[in-house]
């Protein structure tokens, strides 16, 4: 990598093939790899070339927000994030401890590049812009899924500014339990293309595999007060949105990883990820009808309006200001 890089991961495994693989990674391209623990992890978790936190040792970070989150909850990864800012990362890619990085996850990413840009198309499933197959990404309303995309050809490739980047995943990828239940696995992406979504275009992406610069990292922010399996998904689209009013563009590239998923219950993750199924439309036309603010300076602010926004629809709790409002000012 050629910035100060930090790598955030969040698990409760003992060392694993993938977490060595990353640690081995990292070693070789100079990044620094923090791995966030909870109540679950390995008392005695050691590897070479990986920072692990456990749980006692995050409440004794300077961080407000370590001390009032919840245990047993992927919003602790919050605190990788800040650790990561806190020692100068200019960039912070995240990944889970079931994805295998291949040899191009390593190379340097760019905030500006060519990418296909695509912009006033409403619901988006860019996943069928790498694929010839039937697929969807996890939080891509179900109503919208016969909707008839535009030919790639027809958008216009030109330089965009991207300060978060969605690498896909191969063999596994970020998908909904409703594909899971009904459709055949594994399933890998042929095409390569990079796509810039912009302004009034939707498409949920993860924190599976994702990158962002520095000017983003208060749209990082993953909710706690909420369905699980909506955490990443609707930080997504709280930061589409906010991505907007500064111009910028959500790009997706092409599968940078492949996941051997770890055990899940499908009929649990389909359950957690009802309030999806039933609101993520809902959702992203309110924040779209949102008046919010341009500029960097005010990313808090829009955060803030948009989650109480989240609230206001029963969809977050109300606990979760608290938590954002430690979280702006720990970065700070």
């Amino acid at each position: 990598m050629n910035t100060h890089t930090a790598l955030v991961i969040t698990s409760i495994s003992a060392p694993n093939e993938v977490l060595r693989s990353f640690a081995e990674g990292c070693a070789k391209n100079k990044t620094e790899f923090i791995l966030i623990g909870d109540s679950k992890s390995p008392k005695d978790f050691s590897l070479n070339g990986c920072r692990f936190y456990s749980l006692e040792e995050q409440k004794t970070l300077p961080f407000a927000f370590a001390k009032i989150c919840p245990e047993r909850h992927y919003a602790r990864k919050n605190i990788g994030y800040l650790l990561a800012v806190k020692n100068g990362a200019q960039m912070i890619i995240e990944s889970d401890d079931d994805n295998f990085p291949r040899e191009n996850f390593w190379d340097n990413r760019s905030l500006t590049q060519p990418a296909f840009d695509i912009q006033q198309q409403g619901w988006l499933n860019v996943y069928s812009y790498f694929t010839n197959g039937y697929i969807w990404p996890r939080g891509y309303p179900l109503e919208y899924l016969h909707k008839e995309l535009k030919p790639l050809s027809l958008f216009e490739q030109r330089e965009i500014k991207a300060p978060i980047q969605q690498g896909l995943a191969d063999e596994n990828p970020d998908i909904d339990a409703v594909f899971r239940l009904t459709q055949s696995l594994p399933f890998s992406f042929t095409e390569k293309h990079k796509i810039g979504l912009g302004k009034n275009t939707w498409c949920p992406y993860n924190s599976q595999n994702t990158t962002h610069f520095k000017e983003a990292f208060p749209l990082l922010y993953l909710p706690a007060y909420c369905s699980f399996r909506m955490t990443d998904i609707w930080r997504s689209f709280v930061a589409q949105r906010i991505a907007w009013e500064n111009n910028w563009h959500i790009l997706f590239e092409e599968a940078t990883v492949w996941q051997e998923r770890n055990q899940h219950n499908l009929l649990r993750d389909f359950e957690d990820e009802i309030p999806g199924y039933l609101n993520n439309a809902k959702i992203a036309e309110t924040l779209g009808k949102l008046t919010l603010k341009s500029g960097i300076h005010y990313l808090g602010e829009n955060l803030l309006h948009c989650y109480r926004t989240l609230i206001d629809l029963k969809l977050v709790g109300e606990q979760e200001i608290p938590l954002l409002e430690a979280w702006l000012a720990d970065l700070g």
